[in-house]
């Protein structure tokens, strides 16, 4: 006895479908840098080192007592991890910060769009300085949120009479800075940021000023005396700064971000959060690295003296004759340039094994600093290929 299929079923799956997708979607592609199997992937900004063996064991101890809770929901306002992550702010950016100044999801992709879920939207714009991470287009997309690009200088500075007068005229309620900048690696001095805060005070956003967010993904890489922005805060309670575990705690699988921010903003983002979005595991993993940051700060040390050499380095190389132009970094990234076709370079790098990034505007490379062994591998084929 045969069961027959209803009316226009198919036992193949079509080409096509036709699907209800919002107008603001239609066309778009995922986001994602590639992910290839080469040898040396020096590509995304991660910490090429792994987690030393004591915090590997830790991490192990702990997920393993959080498993045999794994039946009940995890601590939603994730206590423990918020203190310990105001107990490592207060000493690593010498800042005054306690729990309440303290929020954190899955990654500061997350962050970032609990801001502008609680401060964007509809008839709302988010305002950017480029290049910049190209992420946070897409955020304003996601969240129905106009979003205005302001060009930075060609040494990737920003032009503060510029974006004094652009806050003005567009009156933005979401401002992203980003220091160190990706993908030019490139930092703002406390008094920029300071600057661009006071001019957000004056807009009017109901009421209300503008949302100024300092991005410090890359923050633990920069140079001795470049303070945090996580300083600013008492004197701007409009101010945000964000972190991620992703690149100095070498945790880019485990998908912690945070950010320091007034109490009350704090508050405005339990609003949009999803229930219980920070699971137990993912909160045992980050308390059990946060235990041994300063082990884990020995590797960004080691990375920044790398970093400097490597910049050093490509200073030294000639392309067509001339010198490349390397700008100055203070993350764990190098932004160089420019190629007539940094595409095909591209691939010829990847055919030596050595994965990098095109990123930026046309003419520019970006490169991951990675072990030595990594770094050589990628100076010997650049070297090769430049000469060609």
């Amino acid at each position: 006895m045969t069961t027959s299929e209803p009316r226009g079923a198919s036992t193949t799956p079509p080409d096509t479908i036709a699907l209800p997708i919002r107008p603001g979607l239609r066309g778009e592609t995922p986001y994602g840098a590639p992910q290839l199997d080469v040898p040396h992937l020096l590509n995304t900004n991660e910490n090429p080192y792994e987690p030393p063996a004591i915090v590997v064991a830790e991490i192990a101890d702990r997920v393993t007592a959080a498993a045999t809770g794994l039946n009940r929901y995890p601590d939603r306002e994730f206590t423990e991890l918020r203190h310990a992550l105001a107990h490592y702010l207060r000493h690593e950016s010498h800042a005054e910060v306690d729990e309440r100044n303290i929020w954190a999801a899955n990654g500061s992709n997350e962050v970032m769009l609990h801001i502008l879920q609680a401060f964007g939207g509809p008839g709302r714009t988010a305002m950017t300085f480029t290049p910049t991470y190209a992420m946070y287009s897409e955020y304003a997309r996601d969240t129905l949120t106009d979003v205005v690009a302001i060009p930075r200088g060609d040494d990737f500075s920003i032009d503060l009479d510029a974006a004094h007068q652009a806050i003005k005229d567009i009156q933005p309620s979401v401002i992203f800075l980003t220091s160190p900048n990706n993908p030019t690696g490139t930092a703002l001095r406390r008094e920029e940021i300071a600057s661009i805060a006071h001019a957000a005070a004056d807009v009017d956003i109901d009421g209300a000023p503008a949302i100024v967010v300092v991005d410090e993904a890359y923050a633990e890489f920069r140079r001795e005396g470049t303070p945090s922005a996580v300083q600013l805060l008492p004197q701007f309670p409009h101010l945000v700064v964000t972190r991620t575990m992703s690149k100095a705690f070498a945790l880019a699988g485990a998908r912690l971000g945070y950010m320091a921010a007034h109490p009350q903003l704090i508050d405005a983002l339990r609003i949009v959060r999803l229930p219980y979005h920070l699971s137990a595991v993912t909160q045992a993993v980050a308390c059990a690295a946060l235990n041994h940051a300063d082990l884990l700060q020995q590797q960004v040390a080691q990375l920044r003296d790398d970093r400097d050499a490597l910049v050093d380095w490509l200073r030294s190389q000639t392309y067509h004759g001339r010198p490349l132009t390397v700008a100055q970094s203070d993350a764990n990234f190098i932004f160089f340039g420019l190629f007539d076709d940094r595409d095909d370079l591209w691939r010829r790098l990847l055919q030596h094994g050595v994965l990098i990034r095109q990123s930026g505007p046309a003419g520019w490379l970006r490169v991951t600093v990675g072990t030595p062994q990594e770094i050589k591998a990628f100076t010997t084929a650049l070297k090769k290929e430049l000469e060609q």
